[in-house]
């Protein structure tokens, strides 16, 4: 199953990934970085395995950010 890999503390709040893909992301109010929803913190970022239907989608984010703090494998 693929998974969505999020580089949170690189993260500059753009609200790209927020825009394209809302029902995935939220932006932080405290902070302003994106949250990937109900991704688990490992180490330094957050993991979250993806249905097959989000897949695509979550690349076309991925790569629409402009720091390339998203990753999808």
């Amino acid at each position: 199953m693929p998974k969505v890999i999020h580089y949170r503390d690189k993260c500059i709040g753009c609200g790209v990934c927020y825009e394209q893909q809302p029902g995935r992301w939220r932006m932080s109010k405290k902070d302003g970085k994106a949250t990937l929803i109900k991704g688990v913190r490992k180490k330094e970022v957050y993991v979250l395995e993806l249905p097959a239907d989000e897949t695509e989608k979550t690349k076309e984010v991925a790569l629409a950010c402009p720091v390339r703090v998203i990753k999808v494998s």
